[in-house]
């Protein structure tokens, strides 16, 4: 239960351990630049089947691999010392990634760098034949704000993006409805605006007419140790309860206490529980249900991806839950249901139960994917339509 519930603080590593080779199946030779590479770079690259073929200029290293999805695979120095070599195929979707040169990990100098795994590092887009809901169209277009602002509660300067829909500068008299979107453990603020492609697929579920506008907050919820509970010496598991006892507790003051205050007082919002949801991805998700549970005033609709559950316990065990929450939506990957990666129960099986003592519930299964970012993805596509229904 432990290890399950760990998997949901941490993004994925890519430091997987051993050593890969590709299947022995012929490798079709269509690949081209991945999206997010670096201006001109041509490398890595990627084919039709998922597969990632990295490259670098290395003619002093001994040994060069590509470490992806917790698997590595060697690469081979041609005579120039230019290292070569491919993965197996990849989901659909965006992963993290690195090199290993000589045994130390260094980030590919082809790509694009992205925040996840606790640090600044090379990640891949492999494209997806659902990919035109997230694609940059030729419609209004929204707009994505740095938004600087001092925290009381963390006594310093913190940073949000914050989305408003295209039509948020044309009529100042109007105002939205929000929703606080929640990055996973090892990510922070930037993973939804860039990873999670947020604005995309907003702008183009409102041109579609499948979304009503609204502003979305992306604030970063990296919690820290709690004080009270003992910290397990370097190396242990963790005694006791996990996540620990309070661990959801600083970001939930930060949020209430500093992060809604601000955006209200700075933005056009319809500033009440009935126009105020909250969701999450892997911890973001855990933060949300941990949250939503205690602050039954706060939200009216709540998404978790990948991320947990509610029992009808939790509920039962929530004063106003029932009456305040317009909807619970709960999501996951295929893969993740099929290998059992979720904690509290099965989570279809709650959301069940919770329609059936009278909430309004929604489970959604993003088709051939793990606990990954195209997981993610989907979740929002399919959970921004559902808000904000009068």
């Amino acid at each position: 239960m432990r290890q399950a519930l760990l998997t949901f603080l941490i993004v994925v590593s890519t430091s997987g351990i051993g050593s890969a080779q590709s299947a022995q199946m012929p490798v079709v030779e269509d690949f081209e630049p991945a999206s997010t590479n670096q201006p001109g770079r041509e490398y890595p690259r990627v084919n039709s089947e998922g597969r990632v073929r990295a490259g670098i200029s290395a003619p002093e290293a001994s040994r060069v691999q590509l470490d992806i999805s917790a698997v590595k695979y060697d690469l081979v120095k041609d005579e120039n010392g230019f290292w070569t070599g491919d993965s197996d195929p990849q989901d659909e979707g965006f992963h993290y990634y690195q090199l290993w040169i000589d045994g130390a990990t260094v980030p590919d100098p082809g790509s694009l760098y992205f925040y996840g795994a606790s640090r600044w590092g090379s990640g891949i887009e492999i494209p997806a034949k659902d990919q035109d809901f997230y694609a940059l169209k030729n419609v209004p277009q929204g707009q994505i704000r740095e938004h600087f602002y001092f925290s009381k509660i963390n006594n310093g300067m913190r940073r949000c993006f914050v989305y408003t829909p295209p039509e948020y500068d044309k009529d100042t008299s109007k105002r939205y409805p929000v929703l606080y979107l929640q990055h996973g453990g090892g990510e922070d603020e930037t993973g939804w605006p860039n990873q999670g492609k947020t604005g995309f697929i907003m702008n183009n579920l409102i041109a579609e007419g499948k979304a009503r506008p609204f502003i979305i907050v992306m604030d970063n919820g990296t919690w820290r140790w709690p004080e009270n509970v003992p910290r397990p010496k370097p190396g242990e598991r963790p005694s006791g309860p996990w996540p620990p006892q309070g661990w959801a507790d600083g970001f939930r003051k930060t949020l209430l206490e500093d992060i809604i205050p601000m955006i209200d007082a700075s933005y056009r919002t319809l500033a009440d529980q009935k126009h105020r949801a909250m969701a999450g991805l892997s911890m973001g998700g855990m933060q949300t249900r941990v949250i939503t549970l205690t602050d039954t005033d706060v939200f009216s609709y709540v998404g978790l991806f990948s991320g947990g559950s509610f029992s009808l316990e939790d509920v039962n065990n929530a004063p106003g839950f029932k009456e305040n929450v317009k909807l619970v939506f709960v999501s996951y990957g295929s893969k993740e249901l099929e290998n059992a990666v979720r904690f509290g129960g099965d989570p279809r099986a709650n959301t069940e139960a919770l329609k059936e003592a009278g909430l309004h519930t929604h489970f959604y299964v993003s088709p051939n994917t793990a606990h990954e970012w195209q997981t993610w993805r989907r979740s929002l596509h399919a959970f921004a339509p559902l808000l904000f229904r009068e």
